[in-house]
């Protein structure tokens, strides 16, 4: 009997999801009998849910926004838009995101949903709306990483316990996997995600999913979220873990999370057609998001093990470039005319919060919306990339850069730029004082 085939057994249950900073979900599970309360807006949890850092502590001696302020509860209002099935749970069992408030009524500081809402309302205030598409890629790891404390391909993709080559697009990977990606596959449509192409990619066990684009960003970050939570889910039904890191393998590709992005107007024009509107417009907006990059590169890079990934040579940029076509860049313009003109981001690790991603993409573009910039020179395919600008490979260097920037500070808020940075600066300094392996046997037996 297949995983899809399988009854859960159990009540079934409604799922009320709050979106952490990391891009992780908590909530409470309710019995689907008792769901009136959830649309009444009677669910709480204490606001500082939203504030907890990777490991889940609430920092409250850095942030004063738990027991110091009394730990205050929130209401969790739940996007009737975001309602979906759980097909692993027990058979009627539902899921819906929520936006954390305070209880007068104001949506907190700190819920990633709401930021990325205030940001759609500069745009809607100019009578646009963004439309976006996310690029997911994940790696499906044995599950025994527990056990062993690292992570292994699936066994269907190695001879003698070692990965045999590349796969990319190699369909013979696909076909070893195939029971897990039909469950993916029929999970994600029972969920109604517009789930469009799988490929295999560069890595063993690393494969990619693509949304397809959406009119509605906050609906495009929900959908993100839910296929990492469908990819993760459908993984334990086969005896697997997916994972989001950014780099699980010294020496295999990184997972990236590439968002594609355009703008269209009241009448459904596409403004960054270049060829039928504005032919500078596409430029300035890619100016916008080239001068904001590093600024923002601790939303694109959020862990340490991030910054592992922009490394020479890898489809991860370490430039801060643009080029036509070229996948080389950190923007890529796949098509400058017509209703597909667009850009493509592709900084972003698939470890990024699709929410404040999509915020720093989009306040990048709005600066282009509101001033004629210039990018410079594109890069040229095989060609070096025009000026020195580049990324930064170093954890805390981004934490700073964010916390000291005046555009991170307007389109993020005062407030949160804090607590995101506050938070972030702990856990940058927590590994720089992490004495690894690798010091131990390069240094110790040498030094």
């Amino acid at each position: 009997m297949s995983g899809v085939e399988q009854k859960n057994q159990g009540e079934a249950r409604i799922e009320v999801l709050l979106v952490g900073m990391n891009g992780d979900l908590r909530g409470k599970q309710i019995p689907l009998s008792a769901e009136k309360k959830v649309w009444e807006g009677s669910v709480r949890l204490p606001t500082s849910t939203q504030s907890l850092d990777i490991w889940g502590d609430d920092n409250d001696d850095i942030t004063g926004l738990s027991l110091t302020i009394g730990d205050p509860d929130g209401c969790c209002i739940p996007d009737r838009r975001s309602l979906a099935p759980m097909p692993w749970a027990p058979e009627g069992s539902v899921q819906v995101l929520s936006t954390m408030h305070e209880l007068n009524g104001r949506p907190s500081f700190m819920d990633p949903r709401a930021i990325l809402a205030r940001v759609l309302g500069r745009y809607a205030e100019r009578g646009l709306t963004p439309v976006v598409a996310t690029e997911l890629e994940f790696y499906v790891v044995e599950n025994d990483f527990r056990e062993t404390g690292r992570p292994r391909p699936p066994r269907a993709l190695t001879y003698r316990d070692e990965p045999n080559g590349f796969q990319l697009y190699d369909m013979s990977v696909v076909d070893a996997l195939q029971d897990y990606l039909d469950t993916l596959r029929s999970w994600a449509k029972a969920m109604g995600l517009p789930a469009d192409a799988t490929t295999a990619e560069f890595g063993p066990g690393q494969f990619e999913v693509n949304l397809l684009h959406r009119a509605d960003a906050l609906a495009a970050a929900d959908e993100c979220l839910y296929l990492k939570r469908v990819a993760e889910q459908a993984a334990k039904r086969h005896g697997l873990k997916s994972t989001c890191m950014a780099k699980p393998y010294g020496e295999h590709a990184g997972s990236g999370l590439h968002v594609h992005a355009s703008i269209i107007d009241a009448k459904g024009n596409n403004i960054l057609d270049a060829k039928g509107g504005n032919p500078v417009l596409l430029k300035s907006i890619t100016a916008g998001m080239l001068n904001t990059m590093r600024d923002a590169q601790l939303i694109f890079a959020p862990f340490a093990n991030s910054y592992r990934r922009f490394q020479p040579g890898s489809f991860a940029p370490v430039d801060i470039d643009w080029g036509f076509g070229h996948r080389g860049t950190a923007i890529r313009i796949p098509d400058k005319d017509g209703p597909g003109a667009r850009i493509e981001h592709r900084v972003a690790g698939a470890d990024a919060n699709p929410y404040l991603l999509l915020t720093a993409i989009l306040g990048g573009m709005l600066l282009g919306l509101e001033q004629t910039l210039d990018p410079g020179p594109a890069t040229e395919p095989g060609q070096p990339a025009p000026g020195n600008r580049r990324l930064t490979h170093d954890f805390l260097t981004a934490v700073e850069d964010f916390a000291a920037s005046s555009f991170i500070e307007d389109v993020f808020g005062e407030r949160y730029q804090k607590l995101y940075g506050d938070t972030k600066r702990k856990e940058a300094i927590t590994y720089l004082r992490t004495v690894s392996d690798f010091d131990y046997r390069t240094y110790l037996t040498r030094i």
